[in-house]
This record gives C-alpha cells, structure tokens and sequence, in this order.
C-alpha cells in the first residue's frame, strides 16, 4: 500500500513536494488544499484532488501524512499544531529562534491527537543541523562554522521589493572565499558577519526611482545589509528575468576539531550543497521525513520529532537489508 500524502499550500515547497511524491514508488499524492478557490490551481497529478482548506478535516482517515508548505512567519506556528490534531504532519519551520516553543505547541497536539508531527524539515534547518549534531558527537573539542550560498535568499529579496521606488529584486548571498578557506585549514578564526558573508542585489526600478537613493536605503537596512559589504546592481525587469528568474542556493557546514592527548592532530569535517532549486531541494528533504513520520505512526509512536530523533534507515524506501548490502 503507498503512503497517502497530502500537500497544504501550493506554491514552490508544495509544487516541490508534488515533483518530489512523483519520483518515490511507495507514495501517491492524495489531495492538494489551497487557500486560494481551488478551480484557479492546476496541479500536475491528474489522479490527485485540488480542495479547498476549509474541505481538510473531511480528508481525515484518507491522508496518512499532510506535508505543510506554508511559511514560517504566520503560518506554520498555527496550521502545524491544528493539523497536528487530524493527521501526521511533516513541516518546514525555519524560525530556529522559536524552535523550542514551536516544538512544544506541536509535541503537545500530537501527543493529545495519537499521531506524529516532525518539525523543521529542510537543509537548514534540517540536513545542516544532522551534519552540525553529527561532528560535534565525533570531535567534541572543536568549533562549528555555516556559510550559506551563493544563493537567492528569498527574504532578503523580499525586503528589497518593499523598498519605495523598487519594480523587482533578487539578492544573492554569498561566502567571502578567504573566510572559507581559512575555516577549511582548521584555523578556527573567530569571524563576523561581514567577514563570512557579502551580499549582491540586482534591482529593476520603477520609473522615476531615485537609483542613489534605493542604493542608501539598501545598504544601511538593519538587520539585512547594514552588516555586510553589500553590492547594488541596477538592472532592466527584462534581464532581471532573464538572468535572475532561478531560487538557487547552498552552503557549508565546517567543523574543525582536534584530538589527541595533547589535542596535537587537526580533524576537518565539511557538508555543502550545491541547488539549482532551494524549495524542490527542500521539499525533497521534507518527502523523505514524510516517509518516517508514517513507520513511526505504525509503529504506535506519537508527539513531536526534529530531524534528530530519526533513525536514517526510516528515511529509505529500501529494506534493512538492502541498506546493508549496498549502502553499509
């Protein structure tokens, strides 16, 4: 029997997850459920239903994990719980600084509900946060470093388009390579932000925009520029699609650590991606975790998980023994 999922929120993570649901034989994708009137949404599964959000608790009993493609800000903190009541959920949270609190909300549905909630499901957090956990275990005398990029960070490009004056934007966030490397020789340097990262914006203007003044108002915005070598570059909307129209991203995750009696011998351990799509990348991450959040559901085990609490043999459509023999 295939694992029924069903995918809440049908923009790039869920589009992602349906590509993603498509490529794993043991899942078939059940229903699609939109905020927006569902006869506007086309989906690329002829077999799946496109409903409604209001229609999702008629659909309990026929999905056994609902992948939660909405975002961070407002919604997660509120559907993971809910849905947490009616079906298994697997989320994407990336809020690390209410990881705790989100996890509590969820562990407290779940449990309460009898099913499986696995929260912050991605590359980082997610993939990144194994490969942190994973080397402090090994070398726990040693100093964690994580670069991300070059890639679109969709918030940053956000921000950018709110500025007054700003038609279109795409910002790039990128390692500073000296920083890389220096962190690769396991010399542990103590680094800033600016010093890991510079970030480059290219930006279409509306007519009339002052270019000298978006440039100031991007450069000296709290919390996004101000702290980086920051790069603008003005550009027609027409090349700006051309060139810029992709989500790519990535990043490294660096341990250096020592070992020894005299901790006399230097360890490096290095994790990176390299994505042509951040959220197909993401929702494939996601769609694996799904596969978990439904063996622990039939196993009997309910609350919250993160990626931590996982065993990676959950993740594989293979049998232990398959893993075994070709992976092990």
């Amino acid at each position: 029997m295939s694992i029924r999922i069903g995918i809440l929120g049908y923009g790039n993570l869920g589009r992602g997850v349906e590509c993603a649901v498509r490529q794993n034989p043991d899942m078939e994708l059940a229903a699609v459920f939109t905020r927006r009137d569902p006869a506007d949404v086309s989906i690329l599964t002829k077999e799946a239903a496109v409903c409604s959000v209001s229609e999702v608790e008629k659909w309990k009993g026929k999905i056994d994990v609902m992948i939660l493609c909405g975002g961070s800000a407002t919604d997660l903190p509120e559907q993971t719980p809910k849905y947490a009541g009616i079906f298994n959920v697997v989320d994407s949270f990336d809020t690390h600084a209410r990881i705790p609190e989100h996890f509590a909300n969820v562990d407290r549905a779940a449990k309460e509900a009898g099913t499986v909630g696995i929260i912050s499901v991605g590359w980082d957090p997610g993939m990144f946060s194994l490969n942190r956990m994973y080397a402090n275990a090994i070398l726990p005398e040693g100093k964690d470093d994580t670069f991300w990029g070059k890639g679109v960070s969709q918030g940053h490009s956000d921000a950018i388009r709110r500025i007054a004056g700003v038609k279109n934007a795409k910002q790039y966030t990128i390692p500073v390579e000296a920083a890389l490397e220096s962190v690769r020789a396991g010399e542990q340097p103590k680094l800033t932000a600016r010093q890991k990262h510079t970030r480059e914006c290219f930006v279409a203007l509306e007519d009339g925009a002052d270019p000298a003044k978006v440039e100031e108002e991007i450069k000296t915005m709290p919390n996004y520029f101000a702290d980086y070598d920051t790069t603008v570059h003005f550009i027609s909307e027409e090349e700006l699609l051309k060139n810029h129209s992709g989500i790519p991203h990535g990043g490294f995750v660096i341990h250096s650590g020592r070992t020894g009696w005299e901790q006399e011998h230097n360890h490096v351990i290095e994790y990176s991606l390299k994505l042509d799509s951040n959220p197909e990348f993401t929702a494939s991450v996601i769609t694996a975790f799904a596969r978990a959040a439904y063996r622990l559901s039939q196993e009997g085990q309910k609350g919250c998980k993160t990626v931590f609490d996982i065993a990676p043999a959950y993740l594989s459509p293979r049998s232990g023994e398959e893993l075994r023999e070709h992976l092990l």
